[in-house]
Formats: C-alpha cells, structure tokens, sequence
C-alpha cells in the first residue's frame, strides 16, 4: 500500500470528531467544506491551499510564535471528478468550520458570530469568486491575511475593530472608528464621483455619512489585525498599550472595551494553551492537506425489537422510519435494516433508493413485532456486516441505531469496534431507559444524539428521524420540516400550517393517531379539499399519509382531524424547494453545550435564514422535553439583549435557568410573525473592505463596493420547525443566577441632560424582574473600566425595574462643558443580592450646534486626484449620454 494512504488512513480513523484542536503548537482537525452547489473548479483546492500555507507564516508571527496551521481537510462536493480525492469519514458540510459558498450577500469575507465574547463562532464563510479573484487582494488584503482575521472571529471569539455603522466618533476631535489611533489616513467624500472634503454634521460634528476614511498605505505601527489586515505593516493583534477602548466597535462593546490580545490570551478557549506554549525557535512546518469526498449515502437502520419494544413503543418506532424512508432519505441512497433483540437479523440488505415503490418495499419490511432482551452488540455488529457488503468497509457511512432499553450485554465490547469501524453513528433513545454509552457513541463519531419520550403527542420520534440529514450545501435538495404538533382530545384537532412560495415539491401530510383512524380533512389555500379517501392509510403503523402531486399551492393549509374517541393524534408536514434556484427558508437550532451541569447558564439558539440571509421579526418558539418531569417553552428573541448577542442577525436565542436533572430534548418553531418577516443585510464579523489608500499623499481608490439590495421577504406566511441534539443535565443543586449583563446601553447628551436608554434584564438572567439599578460615569473610560465601584454614582432611587426585555430610560441632569465626552455603565441585582456583570460602557459627547459647519480639513488633497476625480466623472456622464441617445434612436426606429 502507498504509505501515503497509509498516513491518510490512520489521520480518519483517529480523528473522533469535527471539532478543531490544538495539539502542540499546530492546530488540527479543521475541515473547509465546499458547497454540493459550487461547479466544479480544482482551481479552488489549490487556492485553499495556498490561503492556509500563507495564513499560517501570518499566524506564528502575529501570535508570538506560538502556533500555526498543522492539518487541513478539504471536502468537495459528491459530483467533482478526480480520482485524487480520498474517501470522507464523518466529514460534511454542516460540521465544517470553513465553508465554501456561493454569495448571497456579496464576496465579502465574513465569520458567522452571534455568541459572548471569547466563545468560539460557527463558521468562516468564502465564496468562491473571493478564491479565484487575486483582485480582492487590494480591498481586503493577501488571503492569508484575511484568513488570520476570520480564524480570530472564528477560534478566540473576539469582534471586529471598525464600525460601519459608526465610522466616526467624538474624543478631542473627530476620530475614525479604529484600532489602533496610530493608523493614519486622510477623509474624504466620494458620493459625487470625485474625492472632495467631508462636511461635518452641525448637529453632531460628525462627519456627514458620505464621509469616508482613507488610511495611509504605509503605517508606522504593527496594529492591528482585526481593523486592517491589508496594510502591509500591520502584523499583530492589538495589545493593551495600543488599544483604542473609547471607539464605538463591536470589540469594545462586546469585550468589556479589552483589547484583543487580552481576549486571546486570558478569556479564550485556547487561553490557557497559549499562555504555557513555548515559541518554536524555527518556523513550523507548511500545513498538510488531504482533501476527501463524500459519495453514495449508505444508511442502516438497527432497530429494536426487544420486549421492552412491545405495544405502543414498537408503533412509534414503524411510523418514524415509515416517514424516515418515505419521505426523509434522498433518492440514489442506500439503505439496509437490521432488527436486534436476543440476536440479530437483516431485514434487508442495502438497497438503493431509485423509486417509490423500492421505499414502499423497505417499509413493508419494518418490524411489527417485539420480544426478548436487549443484545446490543449483535445489533451493531449485524449492522457493520450490511455496510461492508458494498465496499469492504463502514467508512464514512451511517448508522441510525434506536433502542428504548438498558443493554443486557457490555456495549463497550462492541462501541470501541463501532467507533473504530469511520461510521457515523446516530443514536436515538426512546424512553428514559436507554443505555448511556449511546451518546458516547454518537459524540465519538460525528453522529448525533437525540431522545424522545413515550408522550405521542410531542411526536419526537419522527421528529428525530427527520433530522438525520447529511446537509451538503444545497439546500434545495434536502426535506424541510413545515409542521410537527400533536393533541390528545376526544373532538376536533384543527390548525393552520403555511407553505410559502420556497417549498411545495414533494410536500407531505402525516397523520399520526394512537387507537382509531381519525376522520380527516385538509384544504387547500384556494379552498379545493382532500378528505380520508385521498390518504393512504397504514392501519398496522397507525397513519394518513397525503402526498400533494406537484408543487403545493403556496399560502395557508388548514387540516381538521376529527378524532371520535379520545386518542393522542399529531401531525407533520414536510416539503422541498419549489424551483431548483432557489433555497428555502431553514432553521437550525442548538443549545451551547451538551453536558450542563451548572457551572454556566444553557443557551438555545435558533437561526432562520434562507440562503445566508438572516429572517427577522419570525416568532421563535423553543421547547424543551425532560425525559421525566415538565416540558417547558419559552420564546427565543432576536433584541441584542439577554442571552442574543446580535438585535436582527436573525439568530434567535435565550437562557433557559431552571432545567431539571436528566436528557433533555429540543424542537423549535418558527412562524412568520403578523406577516412582519423580513430579510436583513445585517452586516456579519469580516474583514473590512477599504475604500481606497493614501500613498505619498494621493489617494488611490478602490473600486466602489457593490451594493447588495435588501429584498423583501417572500410573501405570505411561512411555518418551520426543527429538532436539535439532545443534551445532559446532571444539576444537583440549582444554581442562583443573577441578572444578565447588560449589552446595548446606549447614551445620548441634550444641552445637560444625559439620556440612558437600555433592556431590561432579570430577576435570573433574562427572566423576572431584577431588584435594583447600579448607575455610574466618568470621563476617563480606564476608570469606569478597571475602577466602576469608586467613578461617579447616579441616583436610581427613582427607577424602579421592569420586566426583562422592556425597554428602561433613566435621564438626569449635569452640567456638561462643551466638547466634553463622557462614560457611562451599569450593573443590576436580584432579590438574593447576586449582581450582574458590569454593562457595555456607552460614550456620549457635548457638541453644541455649530451655525456654519466646518469641513474636515485634509493635507494634501492632491489636485491631480481631484483633476482624475472629475475626468473619471465626466467620462461617465459622456457615456450615460451616449448611451441614452443611441436607445432613443433605437426606438424611433422601432416606433417606425
């Protein structure tokens, strides 16, 4: 064997999970993921290549030596051709923290962020276009640079140093938002097509919004990465003798106004890695690629069928993986089933997916019967037997293993097997009794880990089936997931599920019901019905089913379910994309840890979006199942307050603070709320793209950023759910947490007024009511900072809270001079005396209307730029000229 494949062998089969690692000084396991929607272009590997090569040179110098890019996968899409791609393990799109895609919002760099300060992101996003083109080079920098830029978003948790929302602030004259003070550069007004001075706001002594800053090309100081990676100069992270803690940037606001090299260093996830390593006394060695592809699907079901399966468990268990294999898996995939109690049996061997009728054949198959003990091993080890039968082995293919009970034989004899085997392993417990080395098997391969309890009417089995997707970047390929509820009622059970213009192909109806088929009725959105007659009806899974032929009618379906005796019945509605062009509206959700034990408050998260444009103003909703004990719900929000980091990002979160001890399952809906969905440009973590250079006085520009229109939402309504991971709740004794920390405090200054405007926290964390405000100023932001206790207090005697997530105003009056900038910051308490964390600081300055306001006055507003400025203008209204002319000929001709 080629010891290369040897190598490359032994790196899948020890590698356990997706997650990126520092072993050493190297950083390893990262996998960039191209999108199944990007044509083929080998031209891209080699530029990932390069990117990463040059990237890890900036990286060991910007950190000190200390680290640098070891291993890197790069995933290509199943219908790339080559015979130099090695076979993918558990590598997808989904899990990659790199990501290839085409735009949807522009070639702008950016880093899907939306948690606390040194958390780790999502993932970097690049087009392909930003790859190929060397011509970014200039707007945003060498692409190891930007690279470098997004790793720090992307690993350390740290935010940009510019704003462009507020490109300007006050402090001893105009500043630029930046980091450090000592990059220089001149302003300037290009809106008219030609460089000329920017005038100052008479209200503000602001510049105007047409104001624009150019930096010099050549600095004098190394600062800093996470402003200007382009600048040739600039090598480092800003440090603390070098940072700007008043500017207005998303770093200050979210970092407690700590300089980036502080974050890195002291409230990372690398933090304490970096602050033992040593610096290498040479260079580290360039990275090693190996770049993989994942194939055919190839899925075995291992199912239970062992006496604690008997009755009601072993129905839901045939309707999940009748909706699973009917409407779930994707054509041109394999499938096998295998049964497991005492001993093991193969249903059926794989079986490609290449019609209805093989899918009707495989449920046919499905086990209706239970009895015996619960052999776990002989179901995985039956299970890896049907993979190997294609190929020889299990690599890179999936396991969907579902059991209701504790293992009657040690799982550890055969997980390490399993584990070992490159399989994915999806593990689905029904019931409160399921074997715990079931999530240890799922987290050691990348599958996933889901519970669901005997309660029908939550419908977390089908729920979960439905999740199990390999995502491979083109969404308009993959099921979504419209409605899932349930009822138990004796009379009717009605509702309303939206299709929007995204879906309709290949849509479905599932009726699930517990004892009798129920009479049931759906209608379309122009008012044609389907009744019982029009379902298929499977009386031994207990089901309806409708499928809509052709692309479902967009807008409001109603079903109404007559039940005729008291049962628990539910529903579910899946869909596809309409057209092949467009993706549909998704939701992802998660929670920000799996294994919870207190120590810090659980967050679930939700993001809704269609091809990476966020959706806001959508009612977000979030259960969450114990295994025993009480469902609880709560709306998750999208306010920049509490536990969301971002106000319309279109990531939708909030604390849950009083879960109970146990495996816990997640299902979110969303809903379009009152029509007021919408799509947002709101503008992710990136690199910043620069106007243009000062060089030797003259400023040469760049060209303009193209812009990227906002669209409206499509119209009508739309309904999604989701289902996430399962997660661990081990609590012994509840924690007692105190309000959230306060992030968008905002101040303004009228004449002597000070204006504070912020949310609302409360009681614990972003729920209740906290107790008391706790206000304080200074006009030196290191004191408010390092000092809060001894700067100036407010008096709050008269500010009585209100509930989380209100908006609070307090203002009071002082007298200010003119010009002068000041600081403020709170914290807040609760009933048990626990205080919160000290606040955002918020800046405000004093400018007194000027009559005339003057212009910003720049050294060297060279007059060959301006004479190129007005050539440049003058060449295009030629051709504007020109051209309408020639379309006013054209017509004339035309009308002749």
């Amino acid at each position: 064997m080629d010891p290369r494949a040897v190598v490359w062998l032994w790196m899948l089969l020890s590698s356990t999970c997706s997650g990126i690692k520092l072993e050493g000084n190297g950083y390893t396991d990262i996998l960039v993921a191209i999108s199944s929607a990007v044509p083929q272009d080998n031209r891209i590997i080699d530029k990932i290549k390069d990117m990463f090569t040059e990237g890890s040179s900036y990286l060991f110098e910007a950190m000190e030596k200390k680290v640098y890019f070891k291993d890197i996968t790069i995933l290509v899409p199943s219908h790339w051709n080559s015979t130099d791609f090695n076979k993918s393990r558990t590598e997808s799109f989904e899990k990659a923290r790199i990501r290839i895609d085409n735009p949807a919002r522009g070639d702008d760099p950016y880093t899907n962020q939306y948690e606390d300060c040194g958390s780790e992101s999502r993932y970097i996003h690049f087009t392909p276009n930003f790859l190929l083109d060397d011509s970014f080079n200039q707007i945003y920098g060498l692409k190891g640079r930007v690279l470098v830029h997004e790793w720090a978003h992307l690993r350390w948790g740290v935010y940009d140093e510019y704003n462009e929302d507020k490109p300007f602030y006050f402090s001893n004259g105009v500043q630029a938002t930046r980091c450090s003070k000592h990059i220089t550069g001149q302003y300037y007004d290009y809106s008219s097509g030609f460089l000329q001075s920017c005038v100052l706001d008479p209200q503000t002594s602001l510049p105007k919004n047409e104001c624009q800053f150019f930096p010099n090309k050549h600095q004098n100081t190394k600062s800093s990465i996470m402003y200007l990676p382009s600048v040739d100069s600039v090598i480092a992270f800003c440090r603390e003798d070098d940072h700007n803690g008043a500017a207005p940037n998303m770093q200050n606001e979210k970092c407690g106004n700590k300089a980036t090299w502080t974050v890195i260093f002291e409230h990372s996830v690398d933090s304490d890695a970096l602050q033992s390593l040593k610096p290498l006394p040479s260079p580290p060695p360039e990275p090693s690629f190996n770049v993989v592809q994942r194939m055919q699907r190839v899925v075995c079901l291992i199912l239970d069928v062992s006496g604690s399966m008997q009755g009601s468990r072993i129905i839901q268990q045939r309707q999940a993986a009748t909706h699973f294999i009917g409407h779930i898996i994707e054509d041109q995939t394999k499938v096998g089933i295998v049964s497991f109690s005492s001993s093991a049996t193969t249903l059926k061997a794989l079986t490609l997916i290449d019609s209805d009728t093989t899918r009707e054949n495989l449920i046919k198959l499905l086990p209706t019967q239970a009895g015996g003990s619960t052999n776990v091993c002989t179901g995985l080890n039956k299970a890896l037997e049907v993979l190997k039968a294609d190929n020889k082995d299990a690599l890179g293919d999936e396991i969907i293993f579902l059991t209701d009970g504790e293992a009657t034989d040690n799982i550890n004899d055969c997980a390490s097997i399993a584990i070992q085997s490159g399989a994915i392993i999806h593990t689905l417990a029904l019931g409160p009794s399921a074997a715990k080395e079931l999530q240890e098997m799922a987290d050691k391969t990348d599958g996933k880990f889901i519970i669901a309890t005997d309660d029908i009417t939550s419908n977390l089995l089908v729920d979960a089936f439905a999740s199990l997707t390999i995502p491979t970047g083109d969404y308009t390929k993959e099921p979504v997931q419209l409605e899932s509820t349930g009822q138990r009622t004796a009379d009717w059970f009605n509702g309303t599920v939206s299709v929007d213009s995204t879906v309709g192909n290949r849509t479905s109806f599932l009726i699930i019901y517990e004892t009798s088929a129920p009479t049931a009725y759906i209608q379309t959105p122009s008012g044609s019905n389907y009744s019982k007659a029009d379902m298929s009806e499977d009386p031994s899974a207990k089901t309806l089913t409708l499928k809509i032929p052709g692309t479902a009618e967009s807008g409001d379906w109603k079903y109404s379910i007559l039940s005729g005796r008291l049962q628990s019945m539910t529903i579910t509605v899946t869909s596809q994309a309409a057209r092949s062009d467009v993706p549909p509206i998704i939701v992802k959700t998660h929670v920000n840890q799996q294994l919870i034990s207190g120590s810090k408050p659980v967050i679930v998260f939700a993001e809704v979006s269609q091809n990476y444009r966020p959706v806001i103003n959508a009612e977000v909703k979030a259960t969450l199942e114990p295994e025993k004990g009480t469902m609880k719900q709560l709306e998750l929000l999208d306010n920049g307050a509490g536990a969301d980091a971002l106000k319309n990002d279109g990531i939708y979160s909030r604390y849950f603070t009083k879960l109970e001890e146990g495996r816990i399952s997640l299902k979110v809906r969303v809903k379009n709320k009152d029509g007021q969905s919408r799509f947002t440009l709101h503008r992710k973590s990136g690199a910043l793209y620069v106007p243009g250079y000062v060089v030797d006085d003259k400023v040469e520009l760049n060209p303009p950023k193209p812009p990227v229109p906002e669209q409206p939402l499509v119209e009508g309504n739309f309904s999604r759910t989701a289902t996430g991971e399962s997660f661990q709740v081990t609590i012994t004794n509840a924690p007692i947490y105190p309000p959230n920390k306060i992030t968008d405090l905002n101040a303004e200054i009228q004449k002597n007024m000070v204006l504070l405007i912020w949310t609302a926290p409360g009681e614990d964390l972003d729920q209740g009511t906290a107790k008391s405000y706790e206000i304080r100023w200074s006009d030196d932001i290191e004191m408010l900072r390092l000092n809060f206790s001894n700067s100036s207090l407010v008096n709050t005697s008269a500010v009585s809270p209100k509930e989380a997530g209100s908006v609070e105003q307090h203002s009071f009056n002082m007298t200010i001079e003119n010009g002068t900038t000041l600081f403020f910051a709170l914290r807040s308490d609760d009933n048990d005396d626990a205080i919160s964390e000290i606040s955002n600081i918020a800046q405000a300055s004093k400018i007194l209307p000027a009559p005339n306001p003057p212009g910003i006055s720049n050294p060297g507003l060279n007059l060959t730029v301006i004479i190129i400025s007005v050539c440049v203008a003058v060449i295009v209204v030629s051709l504007i000229v020109a051209v309408t002319a020639w379309a006013v000929k054209r017509r004339k001709r035309v009308d002749a």
